[in-house]
């Protein structure tokens, strides 16, 4: 008996959801959908109240879906070392073709299919409703609405099936998978506007016969060539590594008496990725950028001032190093040892600094080659602060596990409202940069600089906050 697909696409629906919803925050979880919507109304209504440009919003909407697409395309698959250090020992639906009467084959198929189905309804049908105001408020014609969805969910899809391609070439050449990202970025920098036109995202510029016929083949064919040329016995080498706490203990000296930033620092080195994980996602927000800003206006018609922006974008996203740095940890591990839970996010930090700043620092100093001085040292100055904010913003509301508790939607609220209230202001400076500059360059460092002690602030104040919440028991 071969099980169906309807089934297995039923089965991993519920099972996606149990895993959500017990991971971030139980039923809480269901309110994410609800925040996801007020945040997205909130934008709308904000573009809509400056006069913006309401194509702006929507093009940023496909940008971000279809990174979110491209990111959900490799979890299941290569980031499978990432969901074993986040859930422990669990084997999913998709990882079961040995123990379950179905083809691997099939199996890939349904997880595509779901992925896209749950999602559509978790996060972009949000999105949508998100873009009411526009309706209401600006010049966006209610019909335009269902046909947004249906681009969104078209361009996640492309997304998916992308990253699933690049996953299947992946495991017959690495260089082959590399030579075709590589092309495929080229290919957007050097024609973006024709290759999109061929894709979901071209509806949105009329429904043609041509538009129609490319936005269903695009997915399909990627997705097609993704689990054709997945290959499933892959062997993972066995690996031995040298005992280098001990070395790394003394070679930090007074600064790690107890040894807590060796072993934060070890377990970034020895995840997946390594160190390199911590260069790679700032060079592709690094990249990402830099082409947008410096090589398509067409795309960012107000052109904001590059320095506050790349800054600014970078130490938001060095959440992850955080997140990396406390990936095997909990506070009930460290409450079985003599160790206070203040030394532990002082290692953090001390960690922090280590892997954020100087990646971050030698990009925006790279940024010097293609903006100039000016802009990218008004970005150096805002960096460090920035990026001390967001560590003592993430360690006061999310503790030891941000993974964890930032799908917990009330928590997720306060961390994006948080964010909001520094980055905000810093995003309206960069875009009326010109009309003052030195006098928005210096309020930016000094509003950044406050943002920073403020983090400092909060940072002192988490330690004592999450060992007295843990030991009454609601942690």
């Amino acid at each position: 008996m071969s099980l169906s697909t309807g089934y297995l696409l039923r089965l991993m629906a519920i099972e996606e959801w149990r895993l959500h919803s017990r991971t971030f925050g139980g039923r809480r979880f269901a309110l994410f959908p609800v925040f996801v919507a007020a945040v997205a109304g909130g934008t709308a209504a904000f573009f809509a109240l400056a006069d913006a440009e309401t194509g702006l919003l929507v093009d940023g909407l496909h940008l971000v879906v279809a990174a979110l697409g491209l990111q959900v395309g490799t979890v299941g698959l290569v980031g499978r070392d990432a969901l074993e250090d986040l859930l422990g020992e669990t084997t999913l639906l998709l990882f079961s073709a040995r123990t379950l009467p179905v083809e691997p084959r099939t199996l890939l198929v349904a997880f595509l299919v779901k992925d896209v189905a749950y999602y559509a309804v978790l996060f972009l049908l949000p999105l949508t409703v998100g873009l009411v105001p526009l309706v209401v408020m600006a010049d966006v014609a209610a019909t335009r609405l269902p046909l947004l969805f249906v681009t969104s969910v078209g361009v996640f899809a492309v997304g998916v099936a992308a990253s699933f391609a690049l996953v299947g070439i992946h495991t017959r050449s690495r260089v082959a998978s590399a030579l075709v990202a590589l092309g495929a970025v080229a290919a957007l920098v050097v024609d973006g506007g024709r290759l999109l036109a061929f894709t979901p995202y071209g509806l949105l510029s009329g429904i043609t016969p041509a538009a129609v016929v490319g936005s269903v083949l695009s997915p399909v064919a990627l997705g097609a060539v993704g689990v054709g040329l997945f290959r499933f016995d892959r062997r993972t080498p066995t690996r031995t590594a040298d005992d280098r706490f001990g070395t790394l203990h003394r070679a930090l000296g007074a600064a790690d008496t107890q040894g807590l930033l060796a072993k934060s620092l070890l377990d970034v080195v020895r995840s997946s990725g390594g160190l390199w994980k911590v260069v790679f996602s700032q060079g592709l927000v690094f990249a990402v950028l830099a082409v947008l800003l410096a090589f398509l206006p067409d795309v960012v018609p107000v052109r904001p001032e590059p320095g506050l922006t790349i800054a600014g974008v970078l130490a938001l996203g060095s959440f992850t190093t955080y997140n990396w740095l406390c990936q095997f940890d909990d506070t009930d591990f460290y409450l079985r040892y003599p160790v206070e839970l203040s030394e532990v996010f002082r290692a953090k930090l001390l960690g922090f600094c280590l892997l954020a700043l100087p990646s971050g620092l030698a990009f925006l100093g790279a940024g010097v080659l293609v903006f100039g001085t000016g802009t990218m040292l008004v970005g150096v100055a805002v960096f460090a602060p920035l990026c001390l904010y967001v560590f003592g913003v993430t360690t006061y509301v999310a503790g030891l596990e941000p993974t964890e508790l930032l799908f917990d939607t009330p928590v997720f609220a306060g961390f994006t409202l948080a964010m909001m209230v520094v980055l905000i202001p810093l995003v309206v400076a960069a875009i009326a940069f010109t009309l003052a500059p030195t006098g928005l360059a210096l309020g930016s460092v000094a509003y950044a600089a406050l943002s920073g002690v403020a983090g400092i602030a909060l940072y002192r104040r988490a330690g004592p906050r999450w060992e007295r919440k843990a030991l009454a028991g609601t942690d």
